[in-house]
């Protein structure tokens, strides 16, 4: 399918797939598939089974791995959001918050060569989140250890002049497009920190509607992610399945200049990832290449349920 021409004064959109979305996949069927069905790129996400960052000779790897980038016409993002990459019996962990600095220490070397892999790839950015408070640990303490651990994983994205894009990621300690800018101005608003914006979260928590958080958020945009999702759900849903109003939401996006890749993050969809892939890309193009709608892009969104202006449903899981 040929996209449809973009509005004038609007950036052409760029769409990747996660590859946490394709886990049964190996990478390089993975990439191939991607790039058969038309995709401008991947969110590589670094674990045991796609680029592995703790096994041996990670920089050889990476150069084969570029080279099929290369040869596929496919760009990147480098993803750290495996969930025992580190700790085969913690998901997600360690953290950056964790109380035990070797702990610390481990998730920042990972952020570390996830700098030097996105470097070696040409990627547009590393993506990374803060994890959730520990018990025991209070919030100021918490930020604290966010900030120490995250300064030299900067510098080195400084120096690789690779931008660090943090998610809000719901119920973690950095959980909101304000949550982000409490940590840019503890860091002293450093050039190479940045946001990862996941959309589905937009709708899922924030106080403004997906599209007026794309337009809060575009000064510090590095990475995109989309899925669908409804209201007070921590829920990453396929296309068509969830509330978010796609054609606002992209066209507001467009309208931002935002230029690097959008990626599709469906990680608890890899039993039906080939599938989901196929379907979600024309999805895609054809909500970017309609006008803004209040309507849903296809069949009707259930309406969420509220209490007093309180979704009525927890949020959920506090990780993909």
């Amino acid at each position: 399918m040929t996209p449809a021409p973009e509005p004038a004064g609007s950036t052409p959109l760029r769409f990747g797939y996660g590859t946490n979305g394709l886990a049964d996949l190996r990478l390089d069927d993975a990439l191939a598939l991607l790039a058969d069905l038309g995709y401008d790129g991947v969110g590589l996400t670094l674990d045991h089974m796609h680029l592995d960052p703790l096994a041996p000779d990670l920089a050889a790897r990476t150069r084969q791995v570029g080279r099929r980038l290369a040869a596929l016409g496919l760009e990147a993002t480098v993803e750290t959001g495996a969930r025992y990459v580190l700790d085969p019996r913690r998901k997600h962990g360690p953290s950056l918050l964790d109380p035990d600095p070797a702990d610390r220490s481990r998730r920042a070397d990972l952020l570390l060569r996830a700098v030097r892999v996105a470097a070696d790839l040409g990627a547009h950015a590393v993506h990374c989140f803060s994890g959730t408070l520990p018990p025991g640990t209070d919030e100021a303490t918490a930020w604290s250890r966010l900030a120490d651990a995250l300064t030299p994983v900067l510098e080195a994205a400084t120096a690789a002049d690779i931008p660090l894009a943090v998610e809000p990621e719901p119920g973690h300690l950095l959980a909101t497009l304000a949550d982000f800018h409490h940590l840019r101005h503890a860091l002293g608003d450093p050039t190479h920190l940045g946001l990862t914006l996941d959309l589905g979260h937009c709708q899922c928590l924030e106080p403004l509607p997906p599209a007026d958080c794309v337009r809060a958020a575009a000064p510090w945009l590095r990475h995109v992610q989309i899925e669908d999702m409804r209201r007070g759900h921590h829920e990453h849903l396929p296309f068509g399945e969830g509330e978010i109003d796609f054609p606002a939401v992209l066209s507001a996006l467009a309208a931002t200049g935002y230029d690097a890749l959008t990626v599709v993050e469906l990680p608890r969809h890899s039993h039906a990832g080939p599938h989901h892939a196929e379907t979600s890309l024309p999805f895609l193009r054809a909500a970017a290449a309609r006008p803004d709608s209040s309507a849903p892009l296809s069949g009707s969104a259930p309406t969420p349920a509220f209490l007093d202006g309180v979704p009525s449903a927890p949020l959920g899981s506090p990780f993909p």
